[in-house]
């Protein structure tokens, strides 16, 4: 039986990142529950060591629900290419290098795909939700795409400018943040936490 979270909580949203930070505030609205970043109280960040979005997602909910002695929601997700056997998977947003430089990590994905006849894709997300005794429940997303060249829209962040989810014509960086927001890996891990612990 998952552990819930009453109305009126307060949720650490365990990362540094202020798009996803921005991104889990606006799916959390409805659920009146309040939400602080772990950027906004200075926590560290802890060193992804695990071999799995999972892993990670666990690793880093874990570490700031105990050093805020509040529950935390973690979230570690990057995009899957299937060419590149799953790469850069667990290591995307460190392809973007120190600078967090996005253009650079996609332009090395184009690179690494060369003239691939494969561009499939998937964007996956696994969310921790972990509370300071080291109880924890975790719930992992999907959406399946192409990758497009050259990168198409402003919205979004990370990879979403060359990322275009099955059944769509706009990539993610196309897409408002509610139509983004409405089928996302995000979303979709999202509404499985949703069912099971608010």
């Amino acid at each position: 039986m998952a552990r819930t979270l009453d109305h009126g909580s307060t949720l650490i949203v365990a990362s540094h990142n202020q798009g996803k930070v921005r991104e889990i505030r606006d799916l959390l609205a409805p659920f009146g529950i309040t939400v602080r970043s772990a950027g906004e109280l200075n926590l560290p960040e802890p060193e992804e060591t695990e071999d799995s979005f999972a892993g990670n997602a666990a690793l880093k909910a874990l570490a700031a629900a105990k050093a805020a002695n509040l529950p935390a929601l973690s979230d570690d997700s990057g995009m899957a290419v299937t060419a590149l056997d799953g790469a850069p998977g667990i290591y995307s947003a460190r392809w973007a290098g120190p600078t967090k430089d996005f253009q650079f990590a996609m332009q090395t994905v184009q690179d690494k795909l060369g003239d691939a006849s494969d561009r499939s894709g998937a964007f996956i997300c696994a969310l921790c939700l972990a509370w300071p005794d080291g109880h924890t429940e975790i719930f992992e997303g999907r959406v399946d795409g192409t990758l497009v060249w050259p990168p198409r829209g402003d919205q979004g962040f990370g990879y979403d400018p060359m990322f275009q989810p099955e059944g769509h014509q706009r990539t993610f960086g196309e897409m408002p943040a509610e139509d983004k927001h409405a089928i996302s890996h995000r979303a979709r891990a999202f509404a499985l936490l949703v069912e099971a612990c608010f």
